[in-house]
């Protein structure tokens, strides 16, 4: 499928052979990223047509691929991901309203956050900055929170998992951005588990004011890029800032309901991953969004996934030039988002019960996607007992 926003790769069989156009263009072999070419059923996945139905899946897996013994070592990891678990941290962070930024409800939020990731074992960490209005006046401090999974083997190198917990329009912001926030909450419980092992360390970064210019990300990297890789003391194998290898950016998770609008799930809804093609390092992201796509493939239970290539306005976009980064979404944000996609978008509406458990599921599967490539690309384990 072909837009002016460059080429998008949808799921099933053409999407096999168009993912490996792009890897022979981009000249990355297909050991790199493990591509397949699975068959879908055309249609949905998880539909049979009636609404709500769940269709019988494939050899257990969406797209009906063959497991290799290293996949089913990372779906032992990818299971342990739980759907009321994700709804439940949700309405958790709904319990504050849009969390404005420069709010007391904002502040209560970014503590209610520590205060899971803390639970759960984690030291956890915050970035301290000042915002300037957008219409001037005096710098206001802001603060946002991250914890980290540190490597076993390779704590010096490191992935960055994230999505933005703030909000606004006056409702509960649970799409945009509390489907996000909880996302990458929910997979940084599943790797708190001592029982998980990562080589690689992997960060999760709850953003703040990316609604006032993705402010929050960009504090972070002008504060932590120049320190990546730095050795804290000397000889100690500390290090505050690992290497950046990746960065996922998860933001509105939830509704692909089409445009015009429908009342439920479009039988064509995805997980849309997506890498900016007018970026330093858009193949170093173009195989990073192959990553997530196989990874779909191989563990979401309901959802397929695409990718394009006209990533923008998420916090993704201030590490695009310097480290593969991508976004993962409902929709694109150009072209469907930002053409009226989502009616709750900014809206009093944006509501705990304004979804469904089919809307949650698109966020959930995105977790199973985002979880399942971050377990292949910073080698996470089960550790035998």
């Amino acid at each position: 499928m072909a837009d002016r926003g460059g080429m998008q790769f949808v799921g099933g069989t053409r999407a096999a052979g168009l993912a490996c156009c792009a890897i022979a263009l981009l000249g990355i072999g297909a050991a790199a990223v493990g591509a397949q070419a699975p068959t879908r059923a055309p249609g949905r996945p998880g539909t049979t047509g009636v609404p709500g139905a769940p269709r019988p899946v494939p050899n257990g897996v969406l797209g009906g691929v063959p497991m290799t013994a290293e996949d089913s070592a990372i779906k032992q990891i990818t299971s342990r991901l739980d759907f009321e678990s994700y709804k439940t941290l949700i309405k958790g962070l709904a319990q504050f309203g849009d969390r404005e930024q420069g709010t007391e409800r904002n502040a209560k939020a970014v503590d209610w956050i520590e205060s899971q990731l803390r639970g759960w074992g984690y030291t956890t960490e915050r970035i301290k900055y000042d915002y300037v209005p957008r219409g001037g006046g005096a710098p206001e401090p802001r603060e946002e929170v991250y914890a980290t999974k540190v490597g076993s083997t390779v704590p010096g190198e490191m992935y960055i998992i994230s999505g933005h917990m703030d909000g606004r329009g006056g409702g509960e912001a649970v799409n945009d951005d509390a489907s996000g926030t909880a996302l990458v909450m929910e997979i940084a419980r599943v790797l708190a588990s001592a029982e998980v092992k990562t080589a690689r360390s992997v960060r999760f970064a709850l953003w703040n004011n990316e609604e006032t210019g993705l402010n929050g990300a960009r504090a972070y990297v002008e504060q932590r890029a120049k320190l990546q890789g730095v050795e804290e003391p000397r000889g100690s194998g500390k290090y505050p800032e690992p290497k950046w290898l990746g960065m996922i950016q998860h933001d509105m998770m939830m509704w692909d309901h089409g445009n015009p609008v429908t009342w439920q799930q479009a039988l064509d809804a995805d997980v849309d991953i997506e890498f900016q093609l007018a970026s330093a390092k858009s193949s170093e992201s173009a195989q990073l969004a192959l990553v997530l796509l196989n990874s779909n493939r191989l563990f979401a239970t309901d959802y397929p996934a695409a990718m394009s290539n006209a990533m923008s306005n998420t916090d993704s976009s201030p590490f695009m030039d310097l480290v593969a980064a991508v976004s993962m979404r409902e929709n694109r944000r150009l072209y469907e988002t930002g053409r009226g996609a989502n009616p709750h978008w900014h809206r009093a509406t944006d509501l705990f019960v304004s979804y469904t458990d089919a809307d949650f599921k698109l966020g959930f599967n995105a977790a199973q996607t985002t979880l399942g490539a971050i377990a292949r690309l910073a080698e996470a384990r089960v550790a035998a007992k």
